[in-house]
């Protein structure tokens, strides 16, 4: 299948009609990651995870520098994607079977590809759902980073035909045989000290909940720049006049960004997690916006053992990220409505991750 980018006027992007299973995008832009980039990411999540923040601890754990964070590597790439896939899009819908393959530095340069791997037009017949799985290199052709995603498009010629329905299988989870461990790392010397945590891998149990005190209001500036740092150019997260016509009826919130405050809200409690193993899924429940104010509740699903590690142990979590509403007084994600379990209003995400700490 040849390569493509979008045939059609500049910053058209793709409508539903477009695609078709096996198309390829070879994406435009290819993004170097600098120092600036992850102090400002710094200042719009207030991020504090170790390997990201300190170049010695990450250089006595066998890095060659201090990492770029890892949610920031991801939404620069998932930036790469949106003006051949999301840039009509309704809603980003969910993200599944994404890995961590390789440490991302100040001065990489990150280029991503995708493929179409599922197609669905809605009942509406005005939109459908568009599956891609896409991968992201290195300037030196390594892989860092590969996922999956769905998302909701419009249609423009709703005199299209629909589209045979594929709906690819996804995995529930990653296995943890198939995280990627480099083997430089050494966390037997680790210092908790460093981090203000105490706990390590062997201190968590499955079905813990952990409400993480802290809150963060996102104001409209903090998450345009961000989305701006991200070159995701989504036209839902920054027309304000073809939102207002809407049902939404204002700009959208990037996801992703939510994604990366809860993140950093989640660091009370978890301060002792290395970096992001992978993402086994995703949903954003409900829409964000400027304005809203975050907490976090993490529940520690499972505990796993490393082949062949003694010092490093993974541990997969479910993140829940509310607006307006502290973590303690919420407890449990849905309600009843209408026979029905649905997500609680104010749940706008609902994440499944692995994360590796060091164990004692």
């Amino acid at each position: 299948m040849p390569e493509q980018t979008s045939k059609h006027e500049p910053g058209r992007g793709n409508y539903f009609e477009d695609f078709h299973i096996g198309q390829v995008f070879r994406h435009a832009t290819p993004r170097t990651v600098t120092e600036g980039d992850c102090a400002f990411y710094i200042a719009l999540t207030g991020s504090r995870h170790i390997l990201h923040c300190a170049q010695p601890v990450a250089h006595a754990m066998g890095y060659r520098d201090r990492t770029v964070d890892d949610l920031l590597a991801f939404h620069i790439a998932f930036g790469k994607t949106v003006p051949d896939i999301s840039v009509n899009a309704v809603a980003n819908l969910g993200y599944a079977d994404i890995r961590f393959l390789s440490p991302v530095y100040p001065g990489d340069t990150l280029r991503t590809s995708s493929t179409v791997i599922g197609l669905k037009q809605n009942s509406s017949g005005t939109n459908g759902v568009v599956y891609v799985h896409s991968v992201s290199h290195n300037q030196n052709l390594e892989p860092v980073l590969e996922w999956k995603r769905w998302v909701m498009v419009h249609k423009q010629d709703l005199t299209r035909p629909a589209p045979a329905t594929v709906i690819p299988e996804l995995p529930a989870v990653v296995p943890v045989e198939r995280l990627h461990i480099p083997k430089f790392v050494d966390a037997s010397r680790f210092e908790t000290v460093l981090t203000g945590g105490q706990r390590l891998w062997d201190d968590y149990a499955p079905r813990e909940r952990i409400n993480h005190p802290a809150g963060m209001t996102v104001d409209d500036s903090d998450h345009t720049l961000a989305t701006k740092l991200y070159q995701n150019n989504a036209r839902l997260h920054f027309d304000a006049q073809m939102m207002k016509d809407t049902p939404f009826g204002r700009r959208l919130m990037y996801g992703g960004h939510v994604i990366s405050v809860c993140r950093a809200l989640s660091y009370d409690g978890l301060e002792n997690a290395l970096c992001i193993a992978a993402i086994n899924a995703g949903t954003h429940s409900n829409p964000a916006f400027g304005g809203d104010t975050f907490y976090t509740w993490t529940e520690v699903l499972e505990r796993w053992e490393l082949p062949g590690r003694k010092d490093l142990g993974a541990l997969r979590l479910r993140m829940v990220g509310l607006k307006n509403l502290p973590a303690r007084e919420l407890p449990d994600t849905h309600i009843e409505q209408n026979g029905k379990k649905v997500y609680h209003p104010n749940v706008v995400l609902d994440l499944d991750y692995t994360i590796l700490m060091p164990r004692r």
